[in-house]
Order: C-alpha cells, then structure tokens, then sequence
C-alpha cells in the first residue's frame, strides 16, 4: 500500500511539473499600484476608471472581475510562480483568506493623493498603505499576537508598482494639473521619490521585509501616446518617456538607499520599462503582430478612448501587445509577470523575485 501512495505522489508531482504548477514559495503576496494591478477594488467605487464589464475580462475564467486586461494581469503570473492561489482585491478579503495576501491596487491611484482625480474616486499609495495596516492588525487578531504576525508577514512577497498615474493622469495633462510649472522633470521624478520612500518606511515600520519595487513602463509607446503624438502612429513619443526614465532611475537609486538603510530588509526593482520595451523591439518573437495599437479601443491606433462598456475586441488577442489605449493584454502580462519573477538579463535590480523569495 506504501509503494502505490509513492507512486502516486510521485505521479501528481510529474504532472504538477509538466504543468507548470509551482510549490508554495512564500506564506503571502500583497500588492500594491495602480490598474495594471488593481484586481477589482475599484469596482464599486464612483470612477471611469473601472473594468467590471465586457470585454474587460472576456479571456478570464468567469468572466469580468475588475482587471483592467482580456485575462490575467502580471500579478496574476507574479503569485502563480510564487505557487500562490488568486490572491483577493481588499474589497473583498475577508476572514483567514487575508494570510497568503491582499491586493490594494486602485486605478487611477499615483503617489501624489491628486493624481487620477478627473476619473474619480481612487485609492492613493498612502490610503493602500492604510488599507493594509488594517489587514496587519486583522492577521495579529487572527495569529494572536503581535509577535506571531510579525514572523509571519516578514516572509511575505510586497510588490508596488507606483508611479504611472503621477505622469499619466497628472504631470502630462497641464490643463488640469500645475505640477509640470511647478516642477522640471528632475525635479518631480525627486519629489515623486520622496513621498514613495515616506510610505515604504510606513510598510516597513508594520512588518514588510521583501520588496520589489516595480518601475513605469514606456508611457510614450502606448497607444494612447502615439494617437495623439506620433507623426507615424510608431515611434515612442520621447517627450513622455524620458521623464519616465528620469523616475526609474531615481527609483534603482532608492533600492540601493533602502537596502543599505533597513535592516533585515530586502528591496529590488525590477525594471517593467526594459522588459516592455524589449517585447516592441522583439515582437515577431513573442508571436506579438501588433505592438502600436490597442486591441479593444477607438479612433488612432485604437487610443484615444478607453474604459468603454461593450467594445467589440480583436478576435486575435494573443498577436496584440496593448489590449487598450494604455493597457497590456494577457499575452504580454504573463511575459512580464515570468521575467518579473525570474529575471533575464537586465530585467531587476539587484535580483529577481524568485531569489528574493528565498532571502
């Protein structure tokens, strides 16, 4: 009887590595960003910024849920390698479910508490860092004491992903924001720094340890930028980008700063910017057709308008790197979220999260 439960086991763990399936690496997985990350807490919060309907989600099992893609999202990938289930928006976390992590993400949510008002209601970087001193104080209740959670959740996996909205849906729209009379590019990407460093020492301050700090993307190759901007509808705007390079070089900087400034602590960045432009570069590569046009959109390049109810998408989602004017489809989110977690070349600084699993 022994022999058959071996070969048994030995059988479901075949499987489980055919498959792809990935032990349990960590106890729990928060994150925190904006709505490449956000997993359904804006969905009954008074914004445009929401994706609880077709086709947003027409690619997930059951449908919508809130992710602003056609299925997965890169923290989706994220948890599946770290060999953790679906892990639960704040919205609706409830209970012991809160133990293997929550995701605070908010659309439209920056840094600065402004960024993202024109949409809305949102959930900024500090008010995610409230939510999840709630959810400490729900874990001391549940563990029994301070101590207890303490051990706990500094095995956890923390990823933030901050920052786009504070460029998108604020420094690059002077009509309505003054930040970019107010500051020169050098001088916001140190402020925008400097507030995101005020929240790390907070979540340091209750418990986490494992960091990955996630850099801004190519905002100036989105199709959203090349519809207004690009002459040919191709090239990245740089106007747009180089600010955005200017951020995560300072936000690299600050993973030194940290690590050589928290102890017991264990910060990396893993460079979104890099791995997203390599899939432009090297689309053919990776199967993608279309890398300067959304495939659920309006108007040039499918990116002018977004956040539609009911748009009738591209048949072929899997040849198309943006699913929207500004977001990635789940094709080019399970690349990134993979390298996120086990780097390729320049991918994160100074590891991956796969080694930063196991520090």
């Amino acid at each position: 009887m022994r022999g058959w439960i071996l070969v048994v086991q030995l059988v479901v763990l075949g499987f489980m590595s055919f498959y792809g399936a990935n032990a349990q690496q960590v106890p729990c997985y928060f994150i925190f960003g904006d709505s490449l990350v956000d997993n359904g807490n804006n969905n009954n919060i008074q914004s445009l910024a929401r994706a609880n309907y077709l086709p947003y989600g027409i690619d997930f099992p059951g449908g919508p849920t809130g992710r602003f893609s056609n299925g997965k999202i890169t923290v989706d990938v994220i948890a599946e390698q770290l060999g953790l289930d679906n892990i639960p928006p704040y919205a609706s976390a409830k209970g012991r479910d809160i133990l293997r992590g929550v995701n605070y993400a908010s659309a439209a949510a920056g840094i600065r508490e402004e960024s993202g008002r024109q949409l809305g209601a949102r959930i900024p970087f500090s008010g995610q860092v409230n939510n999840y001193r709630n959810t400490v104080q729900q874990v001391v209740q549940i563990l029994g004491n301070e101590n207890a959670a303490a051990d706990y959740l500094k095995k956890c996996i923390y990823s933030i992903g901050m920052g786009s909205n504070d460029y998108l849906n604020n420094y690059f729209i002077p009509l309505s924001y003054s930040t970019s009379k107010q500051f020169t590019p050098e001088q916001y990407a140190d402020v925008l720094i400097q507030q995101y460093t005020e929240q790390l020492k907070i979540l340091y301050d209750i418990g986490a340890r494992r960091f990955a700090l996630i850099g801004v993307g190519p905002i100036g190759c989105s199709p959203n930028a090349l519809a207004q901007y690009s002459p040919d509808g191709r090239t990245c705007v740089q106007k747009i980008n180089e600010p955005i390079q200017l951020y995560n070089n300072k936000l690299k900087a600050l993973v030194d700063n940290m690590n050589g400034n928290t102890p017991d602590a264990n910060f990396s960045y893993i460079d979104a910017y890099g791995i997203f432009q390599h899939l432009i570069e090297n689309s053919s590569a990776f199967g993608f057709r279309v890398t300067n046009a959304g495939c659920c959109g309006v108007g040039r390049n499918k990116g002018l308008i977004t956040y539609l109810p009911f748009l009738k998408p591209c048949p072929n989602r899997n040849e198309y790197l943006f699913w929207d004017a500004f977001h990635p489809t789940e094709a080019a989110n399970i690349i990134i979220g993979r390298r996120s977690y086990r780097a390729q070349s320049s991918d994160a600084y100074p590891f991956d999260i796969s080694r930063l699993a196991q520090l």
